[in-house]
């Protein structure tokens, strides 16, 4: 397995068994499954296995992921992420150059009436 990953270009690393800190990620999303899991109960096993698919498609599709800059994991597999930022940060500046105009134009009249 370590050569493998080596060919592929990854490093194999051990965390410290039954130590979450090392693991932090990977617990994180097992805790994430957990809390949404035990919020129903499964009668057959293909149940929760869709359940569970349904999950990890939620988790990488569509929820947006703090760590990532809001971005879902998904859009930054596929080299999608600077391009949505990039976006997000001309619609920022657009929003705030607009409501600056707004606010000068009611300051404006504002002054003309008084």
């Amino acid at each position: 397995m370590k050569r493998y990953l080596a060919d592929q270009g990854f490093r194999y690393i051990r965390g410290k068994r039954y130590h979450p800190m090392t693991q932090g990620k990977i617990e994180r999303y097992h805790r994430s499954m957990k809390n949404i899991l035990l919020l129903d109960n499964y009668y057959c096993p293909q149940d929760l296995t869709a359940q569970i698919a349904a999950f990890v498609k939620h988790y990488h599709h569509r929820r947006y992921h703090e760590s990532l800059d809001n971005v879902i994991p998904a859009d930054l597999y596929h080299g999608r992420a600077a391009a949505i930022l990039e976006q997000r940060e001309k619609t920022k500046r657009k929003t705030i150059n607009r409501r600056r105009a707004k606010y000068r134009k009611a300051i404006a009249m504002r002054n003309t009436v008084s």
